[in-house]
This record gives structure tokens, sequence and C-alpha cells, in this order.
């Protein structure tokens, strides 16, 4: 059940947030910024937006699969002024996994757009592990926009939006049964207990 508001926002690369938009992908994968602490990242909010990025996604084409490139090159043609973020993207944490054996990576691929080798530097950045965010996905009828702000800039996953947003107008991306579906999946591709 979705809140009534939300104001969280999980940064993430625009091809992936788009991935999400369109039912391509129903996972995220997450290592954690340099401002997330000695810790590392948490899923410290269950419900949020989705804030698209777009610095480290430019940087170089291959950090994505060959079917995420038309959608990386649509992002940033239609990317906003520096001045203003755009929000339609509501995220619902269903699952969390922490990978801990790298004979499971391979088994994600085809359920997200990262490519091969972004995932396996991802996961031995700093040490060994990566996180699995299974998600479910909802749509607001008109992109918002909210004005940029320094508050938001950095390497971190989470910020924390000025105002609550409504979630009143969401709909689901893929019907409950394809999610459920999916999870089922990807849960037994990796061998993780679905409870």
């Amino acid at each position: 059940m979705l809140p009534p508001t939300c104001d969280i926002a999980f940064k993430e690369w625009a091809a992936i947030c788009e991935a999400l938009a369109i039912g391509q992908q129903t996972i995220i994968l997450r290592k954690g910024g340099i401002h997330e602490g000695h810790a590392g990242f948490r899923v410290a909010h269950r419900h949020f937006w989705l804030f698209p990025t777009y610095l480290h996604q430019e940087a170089d084409r291959e950090k994505l699969v060959p079917e995420a490139w038309p959608v990386l090159k649509s992002t940033a043609e239609e990317r906003l002024a520096d001045d203003r973020i755009p929000l339609n993207l509501l995220a619902v944490v269903t699952d969390v996994i922490e990978l801990q054996d790298e004979q499971q990576l391979p088994q994600l691929a085809g359920w997200h757009w990262w490519s091969a080798r972004t995932v396996l530097e991802r996961f031995h950045y700093r040490q060994p592990g990566l996180f699995l965010l299974l998600v479910r996905t909802y749509k607001t009828p008109a992109v918002m926009e909210i004005p940029n702000s320094p508050h938001f800039a950095g390497c971190r996953s989470w910020v924390e939006l000025p105002q609550p947003i409504s979630t009143a107008s969401l709909t689901p991306v893929i019907p409950e049964s394809e999610f459920q579906r999916l999870r089922t999946k990807i849960m037994a591709s990796i061998g993780a207990f679905q409870v």
C-alpha cells in the first residue's frame, strides 16, 4: 500500500529510471556513493521518488548493456535544465537482498541494464558485496518538476525533498500479477529465499 505522500528521493541513473518506467527492469543494484559513510549503503526508506542523474552514466555508455544505449541517448536529449529535477516515478521496495557471492552476478543478466563489467566493478568496490532491491514502480500522469538545490548535490543515494509529494494519482507500471511472476523468477535465479 502506498503512503499518501513521500518526501524522500533516491538518486539513480536516468537510463535506469527509464528502464523502471517502461517495465524493462524491476530491480535496482546499489553499492552506495562516497558520501554513504563507512557503513556503506543501507535501505533507509522503502518508498521513494526516483531522482534521475546523468553524471556517471554519461561518462561511458559501455557501463550499460547495448539495449540501453538508445535510451541513454534519449534521456540526455530530454534532460531538463540543470536547475530543474523531473520526478514521475515512485518505487516501493518489496525485497532487499545483499549479494555476497560473485557467482550470483551472471544470474542477474537480463534483469537490469548495467553491463556485466559495471556489475562486477560495483560488486568489488571497497569490499565485495552488492545490494539488490526488488522494486514495484508507480508512475505519475505527468512529469513533475522541482527546483534543483545544492542540498541534492554529491554522491549520495538518498535526498530529502523540500516538501512531501502526493502519491494519489499514481498507477503501477506493470500489473501486480506480472510483478509477482518476475519477482519469483529473479529470486529463483539467485537462489534467494522468498517470503
